[in-house]
């Protein structure tokens, strides 16, 4: 495919600051390769060009991009690493004599870049230039180290907890004193308080995180001038792709390296900005003509990827954004149609979907691989999989774990199967003392090993007076309770299987607890608590749907029937799945067939963006929605259930307000009702008392 006139203009325009705002499927990746290349060839030495990106994939693609691009010109540096610390060869050699072989332009991601700059010249912070760089495990020991040092308890604030705080001030370039100034909450100023701990104690011991790659960048182009003047000067070009994507320290960093030569191209899209959780801000590609006032600007506006009908609809959505660049997608090939589709609830959205897709998979010549389902929560995939899994269609969970996978549902699960078969021991030990109830570790090994002499399983051993006798007094105690416990749940189960006793069950241990225990961040907490009310939907639709249900059918139905076909599972046929990815993970990939699934308000846009005090926040929704819309080639479909589960309960929903934005229905009274409707802590459930 030879390149189209905007694409043209971009790849020849090799001088001055330059915006491509490359639209979705416009061909962004071969207009940066071949400028790339362009560049090589009109006489620029290779190694006086960085080229960055925010992946190792995406920078090795780039190489190999360029490579091809260049052929037999580019031989000198095709096997070579992508990331050199060699120091440039002087500006004299910049034509490079024909024969001769090529150095090699310098491509990698932000954090790579700075590694080498901090290499160089870290000494001039305090640092050792052979610093360490801390994964996550030496974090979390500095981190427990931190807390310890100021008398926290784990319980007040996990180590864990404490560096997602830190990632986020240090994602916004706040230092231990910034945060300490910031937080008002008395958890906060704890945090803080830890961070200035945790902080001084990688100084001392001649480490850096990975957040501080980009910080200790920044602070020495700050303080030291002529170490910024030093590093801009290796270089005569920069390219900087999914410019939208950066945050405050990478903007202000590659800013310092460009402004002494100016020759400075950035490549992105402000309508595909959807990473604002992790501080990337859109203001940047927006005005990257107020930092650089001479700067041209290529539109890519020739999408190559989806039909005419699929490019209307994202045009549709995306201008209701007003903070963003004039552009609009242009397709040239035309298709069906997409589709909205009203299911009366969430178990009938995931049967309509499944059903639909195992159709087109007889009646066309669709392979599993060609269809996406697409959502906006980790919690939605639940009756998706199960679907697939009766259907025997393979699938495969991309960006998350699989539902059935996580901790707080294997744990549920566990209680269910344990009131089933008591003799279960796997189940039966990993509930055991989850949540805590005294029943430690020296006690468990002395039960298991007791029984196991007297030829009983765990259970018997439990319920045999001789046996127990034999565990101390608080784990004793603690045992007889939960045998008491699991004995009148079975009961209650096998009698009859209700979302109620289930729900009793969930109150009784106190799981709720549990979770709020381990986890203190709010979103996370609301998360896991999710993924718990999932099952108790989960076991309400299967009531619903059942003349005579019961415990064992519902486990029966959990569980797998036949082959695994979760993201572990790594056979030629898992790779021939549908995918199931989040909405974000989606971003850069493309599908002939896309089912967009709970287009409803509270879900897309997210409830938290509705209630948010950013009036942006579900400007960032409405993105995300455009990247899931873009992502379809052929065959587009958008779902919405009427009613949802909640806690077991049936509750109405109301249409997302993108939907009738899509289909030029903004005068819609409707319309109204979902932009005024504000639905926080939806997912909280109503407290019951317990008997126990």
């Amino acid at each position: 495919m030879s390149l189209n006139s905007a694409q043209q203009t971009a790849v020849e325009t090799l001088s001055g600051p330059l915006l491509v705002l490359a639209g979705a499927g416009t061909g962004k990746t071969r207009v940066v390769t071949y400028r790339i290349a362009r560049l090589i060839k009109s006489g620029i030495r290779p190694s006086r060009i960085l080229a960055v990106t925010f992946t190792n994939k995406a920078a090795k693609e780039m190489q190999t991009r360029v490579t091809e691009v260049l052929g037999k010109q580019a031989s000198g540096f095709r096997h070579q690493e992508i990331m050199s610390n060699a120091k440039p060869e002087p500006r004299s050699l910049k034509s490079e004599v024909r024969g001769q072989k090529f150095d090699k332009p310098e491509v990698s991601t932000f954090h790579s870049l700075c590694v080498r700059i901090l290499r160089r010249h870290i000494d001039r912070l305090g640092y050792p230039k052979l610093f360490a760089i801390y994964d996550r495990g030496d974090q979390e020991s500095l981190a427990r180290q931190a807390l310890k040092e100021i008398k926290i308890s784990s319980a007040a604030l996990k180590p864990g907890d404490l560096l997602a705080k830190i990632s986020g001030w240090k994602c916004a370039a706040m230092s231990p004193d910034d945060a300490a100034a910031e937080s008002w909450a008395a958890k906060d100023h704890l945090a803080a308080l830890a961070y200035d701990r945790y902080q001084k104690a990688l100084k001392t011991k001649g480490a850096v995180d990975f957040d501080d790659l980009l910080l200790k960048t920044e602070e020495l182009f700050r303080k030291f001038p002529d170490v910024l003047q030093a590093e801009s000067q290796r270089f005569d070009h920069l390219l900087i792709d999914e410019y939208q994507d950066t945050n405050g320290s990478q903007y202000r960093i590659m800013r310092g390296l460009a402004l002494p030569h100016r020759n400075i191209c950035v490549v992105g899209d402000d309508d595909q900005a959807i990473y604002g959780w992790r501080g990337a801000e859109v203001t940047h590609i927006l005005n990257f003509r107020r930092d650089w006032p001479d700067a041209k600007i290529v539109r890519l506006e020739s999408n190559y990827r989806s039909t005419k009908q699929i490019i209307d609809w994202a045009n549709r959505i995306i201008v209701f954004n007003k903070h963003r660049h004039d552009k609009k997608l242009r397709a040239e090939k035309s298709g069906e149609p997409p589709r909205i589709l009203q299911c009366k609830d969430g178990e009938a959205e995931a049967k309509t979907v499944v059903g639909q897709i195992r159709e087109r998979l007889a009646e066309t010549k669709r392979q599993p691989r060609d269809f996406a389902v697409l959502f906006r929560t980790n919690e939605q995939p639940r009756a998706f999989e199960m679907e697939f899994r009766q259907t025997k269609i393979p699938y495969v969970l991309i960006g998350g774990q699989s539902f059935f996978d996580r901790k707080e549902v294997r744990d549920i699960l566990a209680y269910l199967k344990v009131a089933l078969r008591p003799h279960d021991e796997v189940s039966l030990l990993r509930i055991l003392n989850t949540p805590p109830r005294g029943i430690g570790q020296t006690s468990i090994q002395k039960l298991m090993e007791t029984s196991i002499a007297r030829g009983k399983s765990i259970w018997d051993g439990i319920k045999t007076p001789d046996i127990i006798g034999q565990i101390s007094g608080k784990s004793r105690e603690s045992l007889e309770q939960f045998q008491q416990l699991m004995s009148e749940f079975s009961r209650k189960l096998h009698a009859k299987f209700s979302v109620d006793t289930i729900n009793e069950l969930i109150d009784a241990i106190r799981y709720q607890d549990e979770i709020n225990r381990n986890y203190t961040e709010p979103e996370e907490r609301t998360a896991r608590w999710e993924s718990v009310g999932e099952i108790v939907n989960a076991a309400a639709a299967y009531i619903q749907d059942t003349d005579k249900p019961t415990l064992a059918e519902f486990l029966d139905q959990t569980s797998l029937a036949g082959p695994d076909f979760s993201a572990e599972n790594k056979s030629e046929l898992q790779r021939n799945a549908v995918v199931l990815m989040t909405l974000h993970a989606a971003k850069g990939l493309e599908f002939k067939e896309v089912y967009m699934v709970g287009m409803e308000e509270g879900i897309l846009p997210h409830h938290r963006s509705v209630s948010s005090d950013n009036v942006l926040a579900v400007d960032e929704e409405r993105r995300l929605c455009y990247v899931g819309v873009t992502r379809a080639q052929l065959r587009l479909t958008l779902t919405l259930a009427l009613a949802r589960m909640k806690w077991g309960e049936l509750r109405p929903t109301i249409a997302s307000r993108f939907l009738y934005e899509i289909t030029g229905q903004a005068d819609n009274p409707n319309y109204q009702k979902a932009i005024a409707q504000e639905r926080p802590g939806e997912t909280k459930k109503p407290q019951r008392k317990s008997k126990h």
